[in-house]
């Protein structure tokens, strides 16, 4: 937090085309895996950051403990002095996810799950509300997909929601569809960092999380898109937004550049 708003220039790099990272992700990861590995020494720490510079510790996700940590997400509006951002992490045995964990510093809101037992807000037992009127609301991001599916897509989506702004940060995406704010999100990359807790948090909670296919979402495959929602009825309805799979080369991931002043 010492670093919002008070990043210098130096302090601010494009890791790779259209994703930037500051001093404090780096920072932050280093002192939660320092912390998680004296909680679990038997598990890997997976961070956002580490994996960045070396590939390789993505392998075997399937296999052992592990925590798997995004130690700033939402880098982009924390470069640009806005919110949301959060920490997200999650444990891992044998490629299930067991635990999850969300935290939101500005507001100090902490979400969290256990696989089996339940999902939690700032330890108060949380489940999706039921039975909501109007239209439901879908925030999806399609800020990489090629143009003319991303216009096709929200043109269905249109049809069907009221689509409403991505927060760009997984962090705030899945607490939002778990209060019932949002009632369908759409991603097209799925990085187990980003996804693995959100989704273990989501379900726990009364929602439901699958591949664009119907296949269940595992953080260590190599899969095509999630859909999360409320409810099964919403996720079926989001899941006629999505290409049948010969021809979902379309939506190839593109890179994006991000400006960080807006």
């Amino acid at each position: 937090m010492p670093r919002f708003r008070h990043l210098a220039t130096g302090e601010i790099e494009e890791k790779t085309p259209g994703e930037v990272v500051t001093v404090a992700d780096r920072q932050a990861e280093v002192a939660l895996a320092a912390g998680l590995s004296g909680l679990l020494p038997a598990a890997r720490v997976i961070g956002e950051e580490a994996c960045s510079s070396n590939p390789s510790l993505l392998k075997a996700l399937d296999s052992g403990l592990l925590w798997i940590v995004d130690p700033l997400d939402g880098t982009a509006n924390f470069a640009a002095g806005r919110e949301p951002f959060g920490t997200i992490i999650a444990l891992a045995r044998d490629g299930v996810t067991v635990g999850a964990w969300l935290f939101d510093p500005v507001s100090g809101r902490s979400c969290r799950a256990a696989r089996g037992a339940g999902a939690w807000i700032d330890g108060i037992r949380v489940h999706v509300p039921g039975g909501s009127t109007g239209r439901p609301i879908a925030a999806l991001a399609t800020q990489f997909m090629r143009p003319e599916p991303r216009t096709a897509m929200l043109a269905k989506a249109a049809n069907e929601f009221d689509v409403v702004p991505i927060p760009r940060c997984a962090a705030e995406h899945y607490p939002r569809l778990a209060l019932g704010q949002n009632h369908v999100a759409l991603f097209q990359r799925t990085l187990p960092w980003d996804h693995a807790a959100g989704a273990l948090f989501l379900i726990e909670a009364g929602g439901s999380v699958a591949r664009w296919d119907g296949t269940p979402y595992v953080f260590h495959d190599d899969g095509l898109g999630i859909i999360a929602a409320t409810s099964e009825t919403l996720w079926r309805r989001a899941a006629r937004l999505v290409p049948p799979p010969h021809i979902s080369s379309a939506y190839d991931i593109l890179p994006q550049r991000l400006d960080v002043s807006r």
